[in-house]
């Protein structure tokens, strides 16, 4: 989109956002589109790692494909911190606005193929997609909603929760689990708390522990959703229309995309370039690139929740697989799957060298396979999600040869 069209856009959605309320949240009032429910614990309250505890929680979860009659066939797909389950799929507003966020890669004929894998992507426990998160109702509280006191989720408990699933599926061993940035961090856990239920990992763009500079690029988008003064200390869920944090949500996803992306793209994308005059100089004067921020900032405010952001965001900075294990390296020992590992070249949130550990690590092990792969682009972070004519066949390869070679109970490979 040029410049133009990001303004028009930019001046449309600061219209639409008037309108907006003030969580851009799921609720069943929209519809349920593709998504299907699951209750992770009926009987009983789930207890999460930090000693929070969810009543009647629900994980929201789309599948493609069908599970073949060995169960030797399901692939888990682990979305990013904006992600959710609608990772396939055509857009069916209201209830889901966009087509699938991996749609390049899931479907017939693709890497995960659906004429031969059953796909599975859930939205993560703390989501505001349909997941039980910030924006529920607490059933513990009447017809009050979580907000500021839902309770800190770990990727511990999101795998714990997506194992739950995979049971009430029919899924005992995953063929694969399979994800990108916090997506990827849920992978490596999958690989350490279940590894006899992994028969595969495929980990993208991500890291074994959150590092300073990771943790100091989430703190300022956090920070810029609590200073905003309609965020009301997470108690705006019942706030006038237009009336949320919707200018606090924005900045957040500014910080965010300049990270995600990176200078090569910025660069060769905007440069110093500025449809508007350069004199006289002035402070409300624009370059492209900001023109740029304000428009992904204005389109995320109508998908997403602030208060899920700042479960969420906080959610990777605890990431730190050797947490209570005695480290990074015997965490990773603990991983028996073979495992293929995805770097992007222009990647400055998460770098190459983040990865390359995770593979020296395995290949200490001495008898484990474990591939790596570099994405060339200067789409920086997000070229996990960008570059499907890189990424998608290595891991397709992967997938498929472990089906072939490991087809257990009997199965057969097709």
């Amino acid at each position: 989109m040029d410049r133009a069209g990001r303004d028009r856009a930019v001046n449309d959605q600061a219209a639409a956002a008037r309108l907006l309320p003030a969580s851009g949240a799921w609720h069943p009032g929209l519809g349920a589109g593709d998504r299907r429910f699951f209750e992770l614990s009926p009987d009983r309250p789930f207890t999460l790692e930090g000693g929070g505890v969810l009543h009647g929680a629900v994980l929201a979860y789309e599948t493609w494909g069908a599970l073949d009659a060995t169960a030797s066939n399901a692939v888990l797909v682990c979305h990013a911190l904006t992600g959710d389950a609608h990772a396939h799929g055509s857009a069916h507003p209201p209830s889901q606005a966009t087509g699938g966020w991996w749609n390049d890669f899931i479907g017939p004929g693709r890497p995960l193929d659906t004429n031969r894998y059953f796909v599975v992507c859930a939205n993560v426990l703390g989501g505001c997609q349909g997941s039980t998160g910030p924006s529920s109702v607490n059933p513990a509280a009447g017809q009050q909603r979580y907000g500021p006191d839902f309770p800190v989720v770990t990727n511990r408990d999101i795998v714990r929760s997506q194992w739950a699933l995979g049971r009430h599926l029919g899924v005992d061993r995953w063929l694969s689990v399979v994800g990108g940035s916090m997506g990827g961090m849920a992978v490596l856990e999958w690989g350490v708390t279940y590894p006899a239920r992994v028969r595969s990992l495929v980990v993208i763009a991500s890291n074994a522990a959150a590092s300073a500079q990771q943790i100091a690029w989430s703190q300022v988008g956090r920070q810029a959703i609590l200073d905003d003064p309609n965020f009301r200390d997470g108690h705006y869920y019942d706030a006038a229309m237009g009336d949320g944090p919707h200018r606090g949500l924005a900045n957040a996803r500014r910080i965010a995309m300049i990270h995600y992306r990176s200078t090569d793209e910025f660069d060769r994308r905007f440069a110093r370039h500025s449809e508007e005059p350069l004199l006289p100089l002035r402070l409300n004067h624009h370059f492209d690139v900001e023109s740029y921020l304000d428009y992904q900032g204005a389109k995320f405010i109508p998908r997403f929740d602030a208060n899920t952001y700042l479960v969420l965001n906080k959610l990777m900075d605890l990431h730190d697989i050797g947490r209570g294990r005695g480290g990074i390296e015997p965490a990773l020992a603990r991983v028996v799957a073979p495992t293929m590992v995805m770097s992007v070249r222009t990647d400055f949130l998460y770098p190459r060298p983040q990865q390359i550990q995770i593979v020296e690590s395995l290949r200490r092990r001495g008898n484990l396979r474990v591939e790596h792969v570099d994405i060339d682009s200067d789409n920086g972070h997000d070229g996990f999600l960008t570059e499907p004519d890189q990424t998608g066949p290595p891991m397709g390869e992967f997938i498929d040869d472990i089906y072939k070679s490991d087809a257990p109970h009997g199965g057969t490979a097709r």
